[in-house]
């Protein structure tokens, strides 16, 4: 059975970018290869609701090696790029907080691949926040399909 989405994407336009990869820069300090996060399309009026994106060209550093002659995105860096979604919409809320890690991730579920060439769209949604610590559930879907989902706890450090 399908995995429902977070929350609709109908409304939602999917070329608008409300957080340019230049912002996402100043908020996340991931850069180079690790920048798993490209823009920002969308958040709700609470900042609790998020949408960002992740496209995945030809030159991704992993392609050689994983897996030769069938390049999949690793599901590391999908928890990944959903942890550096999770860490945006933290700071949304608490501007100027320092440096936040992830310090857990539960509930992981694989459920499709993500090769060079697809829109990688990230969907985040808080589950609880407080000052210094924050947990959000996380999907990526490609083509209208759920390709992975996680649980992202976060905190300063």
């Amino acid at each position: 059975m399908p995995a429902e989405l977070l929350f609709p994407l109908d409304d939602i336009d999917l070329s608008e970018v409300i957080g340019s990869y230049e912002h996402v820069g100043e908020v996340n300090p991931q850069e180079g290869d690790m920048r798993q996060l490209d823009h920002i399309i969308w958040t709700n009026t609470e900042k609790t609701h998020i949408l960002g994106v992740k496209h995945l060209s030809d030159s991704e550093f992993w392609i050689p090696g994983h897996i030769p002659g069938r390049p999949l995105m690793p599901g590391v860096l999908m928890i990944e790029a959903g942890a550096q979604l999770s860490s945006y919409l933290y700071h949304l809320k608490t501007p100027g907080a320092p440096f936040v890690g992830f310090t857990r991730c539960d509930d992981v579920i694989f459920r499709g691949q993500v090769v060079p060439g697809d829109t990688l769209y990230l969907l985040g949604v808080e589950t609880q926040f407080r000052p210094r610590r924050f947990i959000c559930k996380t999907q990526g879907v490609v083509n209208g399909a759920v390709v992975f989902e996680a649980q992202i706890t976060g905190m300063v450090i």
